[in-house]
């Protein structure tokens, strides 16, 4: 009895270190003689020992967040910009068999991958148009973590900072801009207004009489203004009669 006791007894150990609980989160990547087999899904699962090996893939969605990255933007500004990336894996087996850490090897590549997008477009598109710059970062990191297994959900560019020198050079630029637009837009009135004079002058040329209204209407102006001086408007057709006399 003693001598089949001992053979029990190991086989009772092995059957119990061949137990393995898998939780919801996880997945099981198993290799068998070093060769891989296959996944085990959640639940009690049996990894024998010596023969089989298991490692545990957490397949929740991950945070990492992205350290701030110095880089020239296309107008030749100085920013400092930080952002982070939540990604999940998508695929166990990749993730383990394809990249030696899939962990690090994304959080580097969103590192070059944010410094290299950000730095084709000028100051005014990172701070007008995120959206779009979240999901130009997402396309490209997810052509390349494909192949890892590893699926981005979402990418966030939090911060956007500039060195303060570059901050008052770019508020004298926004002022010079507002004043040129202020020129432009008085110029292009007094132009409005010069073309509409022109026009009324031509018309009212052509028919004396209308310019007699006209100047009968302005004294009635005079009339009703306050004040004890009255200047009257002297029509230059009748200057000239009286020069001729």
């Amino acid at each position: 009895m003693e001598i089949l006791s001992v053979p029990l007894f190991f086989a009772v150990i092995i059957v119990f270190a061949s137990i393995k609980i898998i939780k919801e989160y996880e997945r099981g990547v198993v290799y068998t003689f070093g060769r891989y087999t296959g996944l085990r899904n959640p639940g009690i699962r049996l990894v024998i020992p010596i023969i089989q090996d298991m490692t545990r893939v957490d397949i929740r969605v991950r945070t990492e967040d992205i350290p701030s990255q110095d880089l020239i933007s296309k107008d030749n500004i100085s920013v400092r910009v930080n952002a982070v990336v939540y990604y999940l894996v998508d695929n166990p087996a990749y993730a383990i068999n394809k990249v030696e850490n899939f962990a690090l090897a994304t959080s580097q590549l969103a590192q070059t991958t944010l410094r290299s997008v950000l730095g084709k477009h000028e100051l005014d598109d990172m701070l007008a148009n995120r959206e779009q710059l979240n999901r130009d970062i997402q396309d490209i990191l997810e052509s390349q973590t494909g192949e890892w297994g590893v699926k981005i959900s979402h990418v966030v560019i939090k911060n956007v900072d500039i060195d303060p020198s570059m901050v008052r050079a770019i508020a004298k630029q926004a002022e010079a801009e507002r004043e040129r637009r202020a020129k432009i837009i008085n110029a292009e009135g007094e132009l409005q207004a010069a073309k509409q004079l022109d026009e009324a002058a031509a018309i009212l040329s052509q028919r004396p009489e209308t310019m007699q209204l006209r100047y009968l209407g302005t004294l009635g102006e005079f009339v009703n203004a306050k004040g004890n001086t009255v200047v009257l408007p002297m029509p230059l057709d009748l200057l000239k009669q009286l020069g001729a006399k």
